[in-house]
């Protein structure tokens, strides 16, 4: 019996696919997705069945097959209850390839990065592209050369992000350690402080860090390029129960 797949694209456009070819389809698209799977089991620590079948658009008992056959093929994939499932530390896929599409719009992120955040995201971002420009043919490389002498971002002179603190904010509040911070305030007064650094929020075309104080036992909003200096005292926080950054977000004095 000969089996037939008709199909239409965003576009309108209509094309039909049969016999072995249909097959083949079926086979490229399941690669596909095994290896979406292992990027996305990879990229995070626990990824519930559910989620994958909702970021895939498959069923639940799809996923269970997809994993089976991942461990199959060697990729150490277990599973705990109640988080879901996981890759088994110390696995590593080898570098992977991007389509031009990909590279360009990382290209385009780098402009953005440049102009919204401070010099230790900026060279951590850069190592990131080169690394993927590595990876990439020759012809697209010349191509995305091309691109980047096009694309350029003209910034008022009220943003200044000359500091190079957010990477190692972002780090403090991954590993939730205390951090001992000089700042100077709007009245130009300088102090130090140790906090307890929850999180990051863009707003007001500044970078401001939420964070609880010590010295005003309260949470406080420190605007970044006001840090004179920073240090990771390497201490857990003494608080466990911190507000939600999406919470105290809600009570910003603006909406921008």
């Amino acid at each position: 019996m000969s089996v037939a797949v008709v199909w239409v694209d965003l576009r309108g456009v209509a094309g039909v696919v049969t016999g072995d070819d249909l097959k083949i389809s079926f086979a490229m698209n399941r690669i596909d997705r095994l290896f979406g799977i292992l990027t996305l089991l990879q990229s995070r620590r626990y990824v519930p069945a559910e989620k994958i079948a909702e970021r895939f658009d498959i069923s639940v008992r799809t996923v269970y097959r997809d994993v089976k056959a991942l461990c199959e093929q060697g990729v150490p994939v277990s599973f705990e209850a109640g988080r879901g499932y996981f890759v088994v530390q110390g696995y590593f896929l080898p570098p992977v390839s991007f389509s031009t599409e990909e590279a360009n719009a990382l290209l385009l992120s780098e402009s953005v990065v440049a102009a919204f955040t401070d010099r230790s995201i900026q060279q951590h971002y850069a190592t990131a592209l080169h690394k993927v420009k590595a990876v990439m043919k020759t012809g697209d490389k010349q191509r995305l050369e091309e691109l980047d002498n096009k694309i350029k971002m003209q910034l008022p002179a009220c943003i200044d992000h000359s500091y190079e603190y957010l990477s190692g904010l972002q780090q403090a509040i991954s590993e939730k350690t205390i951090v001992e911070i000089g700042y100077r305030n709007l009245k130009d007064e300088e102090c130090v402080r140790r906090v307890e650094p929850i999180g990051l929020i863009f707003y007001a075309l500044n970078w401001h860090l939420i964070a609880w104080c010590h010295v005003r036992a309260d949470y406080r909003d420190f605007r970044v390029s006001r840090i004179r200096s920073l240090r990771n005292c390497g201490v857990p926080f003494t608080r466990t129960d911190h507000v939600a950054v999406g919470d105290y977000m809600k009570g910003l004095p603006v909406d921008y």
